[in-house]
This record gives structure tokens, C-alpha cells and sequence, in this order.
């Protein structure tokens, strides 16, 4: 695993690279792979997250959508990569950690998106391994949530495989495409990874 360009403005790297994945900042320039996969997969995505802008496909939402992921990283609340095939340069999806709180929670929320034709090959699985020792090692987190509805097997199955625990369902959690939903929570502990780091060795 590799680590590069640790960033001025925040705690985290702005590059992450290793088993086959590529985690990187999103930029301007990345607009027109973006719209394209997220057009292509609207279909697969829409049913699984929060309603999309009027103009979310449009270069002035992505324009806006950029600032928002400056400023929550200038802040140290959230930091946002999109997530690349490192032979092609292809994008694939994209990841965010955001609610971020220190002082007495030192918890935050994991959240992914996977392109339609790239999913349930393993990228998104192999990209929250990557970043998890971050956020528990650079960051000094001491808990990772992540929900997601109770018939998004793929989810269910990449956040076990990290060691995410199921604590519950979490009644109207979330308002998935219009409407509010209940979702399964699930969190691994700094604790519950660095057991199975020792357990299972690289």
C-alpha cells in the first residue's frame, strides 16, 4: 500500500494507491468520466441513494459539488476520493468519510458508490481496506459506521468482509430517492481491527 501527497489542507493523503485501486481527490477535470458513469449507472444508483439535484449531471453541479468537497476537507469533516482502475486510469466510483467528529465520539461514516458495470468485482472492497488504517492510524478514529437498506447484499457482503459488525436496523434513517428508509447500521471499532490486523497478518 502506498501513500502519497499528504495534503496541506487536511489529515489525510490526497492519493491512495495499492491492490489494484487508486484513491485519489476528485478534480474539474474529472467531470466528464464522472457524468458519463453516472448517467450510464442511474438506473443501478438512483434506487440506493438520496435524490439527485435537478442539475446534478451538469458541470455546474459537479462545479458546486467540488467546493463542497474543498471546504469539508479544508475543515477536517469529511474527505471525498474518487476511486480509479490504476491501468486505464477508468473511473470507477467514488468514497467518502464525512461526519467526522473528534474530541469524546472520534467516530465518523463511511459512504461508497460503485459504477453499474464495475460492481461486485471486488474495487470498492479492496478500497475501504485501503483507507480504513488511515482513519483509524492518521486520524486517531476510534469507530467507523456505514448503513446501508437491508436488500443491498453487495454492501452487506464488502462491510463484513472488512470486519464491519452489524449492531441493528436504524428506523427511517435515511431519505433514499424521496424516501425516508430504515437502514442496517453496521461499525467496526479501531480495536476490532487492529485484533484481526494481528490475527491475520499481511
Amino acid at each position: 500500500m502506498v501513500f502519497r501527497f499528504l495534503s496541506k489542507r487536511g489529515a489525510m493523503p490526497d492519493t491512495i494507491s495499492g491492490d489494484g485501486i487508486n484513491l485519489r481527490n476528485p478534480v474539474m477535470e474529472d467531470f466528464a468520466q464522472w457524468c458519463q458513469l453516472r448517467k450510464e449507472s442511474a438506473g443501478f444508483l438512483v434506487p440506493l441513494e438520496p435524490q439527485w439535484p435537478q442539475d446534478d449531471l451538469s458541470a455546474a453541479g459537479f462545479r458546486r459539488r467540488m467546493k463542497r468537497i474543498r471546504r469539508e476537507r479544508d475543515q477536517g469533516s469529511g474527505y471525498t476520493y474518487f476511486l480509479f482502475d490504476p491501468k486505464e486510469n477508468t473511473l470507477l466510483g467514488g468514497l467518502s468519510v464525512f461526519n467526522i467528529r473528534f474530541g469524546a465520539s472520534q467516530s465518523a461514516t463511511l459512504g461508497y458508490w460503485m459504477g453499474e458495470c464495475h460492481a461486485g468485482k471486488g474495487h470498492m472492497t479492496r478500497a475501504v481496506a485501503a483507507i480504513i488504517p488511515l482513519l483509524f492510524g492518521q486520524l486517531g478514529l476510534k469507530r467507523l459506521e456505514a448503513a446501508c437498506l437491508a436488500d443491498n447484499a453487495r454492501s452487506i457482503r464488502l462491510l463484513k468482509r472488512n470486519g464491519f459488525r452489524h449492531e441493528g436496523t436504524v428506523r427511517s434513517y435515511l431519505e433514499i430517492n424521496g424516501v425516508r428508509q430504515d437502514h442496517e447500521l453496521f461499525a467496526l471499532l479501531a480495536e476490532d481491527f487492529e485484533l484481526n490486523k494481528d490475527q491475520n497478518p499481511a
